[in-house]
């Protein structure tokens, strides 16, 4: 593929009708079909591919073999190896060449095989990505989106189950993404090709074989806009990627025990939206900051100094809590791998207890 840019086919996009998608809520009215989360994103780089041509694709394995996750499936098929463009196993390389594609007028989707190989490519990322539209005093930007699986769950052990977001929310230039449902990956990954800047999404590897209802068209969620999953009378819960699903299935149990709570979904961990946060933690009382990335300096940390720094300190009701992994490198045996990260019983116990403090 000739590294220049050419016009965009994109065609201009109508107001999203089957997603409300705001600061509060987020609905599925309807959309009856279901994919799973791995389906969701690839149809989300299809459908990007098909309206623009600046659009491609490169990274490990993302070929004929479909991707390391199975996530490129038949889009070599489709598009063709100048479009999904297969490369060797060089981090830095592949990531030096989308900042570089990017400059040029492309909109480059790396794929990373698991978010803990980016240390290799760290210096284009954080050096040159994040901070050329900077120094070039905005005369140039790097439209390009990183993608990676991250988190545990797999048996994948310490060098491929890191959760990694709070190193990139601390880098201003980039914006990360950690979608927690399939709607979320296809929405939010279409928002971040769009995006005139770098973005990075993560996506938690358990995820992928999940399902939940999809648009079929090119739905748009907006960057920075958190989701209310569920709204609830007790206690905030904030959860990230993987957390979500686990703090709704909590919340269900807690609800047998008359504990109502809420479940907000940042969704953009940057640009954050916290404004939902507030407003419900002021209403309950009471927030649990869930991540599965261990807790110290962690995104969690970054959410409870922003409530006690604002106004929402002085309703609280008890102390804002945080249910993190193990400071520790991931395990490779499945019961110790289980026992790193927060689990459903542990939100649930976390929880409890909270509803006990005042």
């Amino acid at each position: 593929m000739p590294i220049r840019p050419t016009s965009s086919t994109r065609s201009s996009r109508e107001p999203d009708r089957d997603f409300e998608q705001g600061a509060h809520t987020v609905t599925t009215a309807g959309t009856d079909r279901v994919i799973t989360y791995s389906e969701a994103v690839r149809e989300a780089i299809g459908q990007a591919m098909e309206a623009d041509d600046r659009v491609f694709m490169l990274g490990e394995d993302i070929g004929v073999y479909g991707g390391a996750f199975g996530v490129s499936g038949d889009l070599y098929h489709r598009f063709g190896g100048d479009r999904i463009r297969d490369t060797p196993i060089s981090e830095l390389g592949i990531v030096g060449a989308a900042v570089g594609a990017a400059l040029a007028g492309m909109r480059p989707i790396v794929e990373i095989q698991f978010s803990d190989f980016t240390n290799q490519a760290m210096d284009q990322i954080v050096n040159q990505a994040a901070k050329i539209h900077y120094m070039l005093g905005g005369a140039m930007s790097v439209p390009m989106v990183l993608r990676a699986p991250l988190g545990s769950g797999t048996g994948a052990a310490a060098q491929h189950s890191q959760s990694l977001e709070a190193w990139f929310a601390h880098v201003p230039g980039l914006k990360v993404v950690m979608p927690a449902t399939a709607a979320d990956a296809k929405g939010l990954l279409l928002s971040a090709i769009d995006d005139p800047n770098p973005v990075i999404v993560l996506e938690h590897k358990l995820l992928y074989r999940t399902s939940g209802p999809v648009p079929e068209e090119a739905v748009r969620v907006p960057l920075g806009k958190s989701a209310i999953r569920r709204r609830g009378e007790h206690l905030t819960v904030v959860a990230t990627g993987v957390m979500v699903s686990r703090s709704l299935e909590a919340a269900e149990i807690l609800a047998q025990d008359g504990i109502d709570i809420s479940v907000i979904d940042p969704r953009t961990l940057t640009p954050l939206d916290d404004a939902p946060i507030h407003e419900d933690v002021s209403r309950t009382g009471r927030a649990l900051l869930v991540q599965e990335a261990p807790g110290h300096v962690g995104f969690t940390a970054e959410l409870s100094a922003r409530i006690a720094e604002s106004p929402t300190i002085y309703r609280l009701l008890a102390p804002v809590r945080r249910l993190s992994g193990l400071d520790a490198p991931i395990p490779y045996a499945p019961q110790l791998e289980r026992a790193s990260v927060p689990q459903v019983e542990d939100i649930v116990e976390a929880a409890t207890k909270l509803m006990k403090e005042s």
